[in-house]
């Protein structure tokens, strides 16, 4: 796909949604079971959809909601369900639809003071500290499409554990409030929003406090702040903007918020690549505003509308690839952290093998998962992970006494450690990351696209090792093919072929009829531009195989 002509330049009047249309369109516009693109749908991370297209609209979240108190009762969860939202214009409703489900089938609330904006990992950090310090079992919601356009919405379910729900859990959610709509809502529990916000059920917490709070529990605040590191972050108008203000006052740190307005249309964003208004803290083109500004400070910053994502620009380099920074921070933390020796590095199978290299270089154990973080949140409770990453900006750590933080991803902390290690090393972390490029090889990475039958997908989903019969692949030998995950043993809904410098993965999308083919080079972009055109012929060949 070429570059939208427009993509990094201001978002034009026409690119604009009608909020006012979407909003009434989410209490209007009721879904038919029998059109699947109407349905609840969870991916991995969550139900998402757009009103204005029957796939996000109020029966889905009030079904969603009654499905999970139904869950909730019978696994026998007594504590508060937290629930956070973002900035998009579908939050706001679907947060009222929320509790006025949850109150009715008497679940315990707790929601932001100012019923403000919450990020994600706020509401995971709040599960696991009242989980730690309480008998009644708590879990949270969160009200986001994540990084999508503003007409979509989104919700997603953090169980007890934090971070995002098991897919057992979330089919169970999914069946349930399907089954519920089809029956015409008529088990749904809805109290009107006056009794739902009065009721003794909800209450409300400074979840900006107690977060900012606990910082200095997993980043070295000190160090950033005895290096006088001039942060600027850009919120992507997203549900940390009151955050960054409270922890530069907290701890005295320089933080400039460079962008301070919440618009439901996100009017002000660069359009993407393709030419979408989509608040995507790794595109370029998104963030080109704040790469315009890397001159202006040590370390910038950029989130997307959760805040579980992150976006490192920094004056030498501008905006880092998300798998160089992860790279950097795995090292940095591995090697300025007393945590056990035999604390895992996790990433995952589409992510860098830089990381690989970096992991046998400091001689610390990796752990090789599937796409999704939810495959980090046992490592990360138990603290044998010490971090856990993905290749699309999203990571967690362990806090530095090597307790558990959180178990979803949190883009504050990977913004923050920049600061910190620009503080500790004097290299910033675009720096840094040539450093270890002298050392371990440069990677060269890409990723392609390409359109997918139902029934390709499925077939791409359930190959094994003996559908491929390539030996070589660009030149070198093949020596693995991969269709399960090395670190946890789990199908990776695709397969994975490495070579000595080179890899590529192919998966099927979960949500559009595309597969996507992720690869690597450590030699250069002529090679890396081999190895996927080699992986397309071998897609194609399983496909042909199968008579598709």
């Amino acid at each position: 796909m070429g570059i939208h002509s427009h993509a990094g330049k201001p978002a034009r009047a026409q690119d604009r949604i009608n909020i006012g249309r979407l909003v009434s369109d989410y209490y209007t516009k009721k879904p038919d079971q029998n059109i699947v693109e109407h349905r609840v749908a969870f991916g991995t991370s969550g139900h998402r959809g757009s009103a204005f297209s029957h796939s996000f609209n109020e029966q889905h979240i009030a079904a969603i909601c009654q499905a999970i108190s139904e869950y909730r009762q019978s696994q026998k969860f007594t504590g508060p369900i937290y629930i956070g939202k973002d900035t998009h214009a579908l939050s706001e409703p679907a947060f009222t639809t929320a509790i006025c489900v949850l109150i009715a089938n008497d679940m315990p609330v707790v929601i932001q003071s100012d019923e403000g904006f919450t990020p994600t990992p706020v509401v995971s950090r709040l599960i696991i500290n009242h989980n730690k310090n309480n008998s009644g079992i708590a879990d949270g919601l969160i009200i986001t499409p994540s990084h999508n356009p503003p007409k979509d919405g989104g919700i997603k379910y953090n169980p007890p554990h934090g971070g995002p729900a098991e897919g057992e859990i979330t089919k169970l959610i999914e069946t349930r409030a399907n089954e519920l709509i089809a029956n015409n809502m008529a088990d749904v529990k809805q109290l009107a929003i006056e009794e739902a916000m009065s009721s003794p059920l909800l209450s409300k917490q400074d979840f900006i406090q107690h977060y900012v709070n606990d910082l200095k529990q997993v980043i070295d605040i000190d160090a950033i702040k005895a290096a006088n590191v001039r942060i600027g972050a850009d919120p992507l108008g997203g549900s940390g903007l009151d955050y960054w203000p409270a922890i530069a006052s907290h701890y005295g740190l320089d933080i400039t918020v460079v962008n301070d307005v919440v618009d439901g249309s996100f009017a002000f964003m660069p359009l993407d690549k393709d030419g979408k208004i989509r608040m995507d803290c790794s595109s370029p083109y998104a963030m080109s505003g704040l790469i315009a500004m890397k001159d202006d400070f040590d370390i910038a910053v950029g989130n997307d509308p959760d805040f579980d994502r992150h976006g490192i620009v920094t004056p030498s380099g501008g905006l880092m690839n998300p798998n160089h920074y992860l790279a950097v921070a795995i090292h940095y933390l591995m090697t300025h952290r007393n945590w056990s020796a035999d604390t895992k590095i996790g990433k995952t199978l589409v992510s860098s093998s830089l990381i690989d290299r970096v992991a046998t270089l400091i001689n610390r154990p990796l752990s090789e998962v599937p796409v999704g973080f939810k495959w980090f949140v046992d490592g990360l409770s138990d603290s044998s992970y010490g971090f856990g990453g993905e290749e699309s900006a999203g990571a967690a750590f362990l806090s530095r006494d090597g307790s558990t933080w959180t178990t979803d991803k949190d883009g504050f902390i990977m913004n923050l450690l920049a600061a910190e290690i620009l503080a500790v090393t004097n290299k910033d972390p675009y720096q840094y990351y040539l450093w270890l490029v002298e050392q371990l090889g440069e990677a060269h990475y890409g990723r392609v696209e390409a359109v997918a039958s139902l029934a390709q997908k499925k077939i791409l989903s359930s190959l094994t090792t003996d559908a491929i019969t390539a030996k070589t692949l660009a030149g070198e030998s093949i020596t693995d093919i991969i269709t399960h995950a090395s670190g946890n043993n789990a199908a990776i809904g695709g397969l994975k072929v490495v070579t000595e410098n080179g890899w590529f993965a192919a998966r099927p999308s979960g949500t559009e009829d595309i597969y996507k083919i992720y690869a690597e080079s450590f030699i250069d972009k002529a090679h890396l531009a081999g190895i996927i055109e080699e992986a397309q012929t071998i897609v194609s060949s399983a496909f042909d195989a199968a008579g598709l």
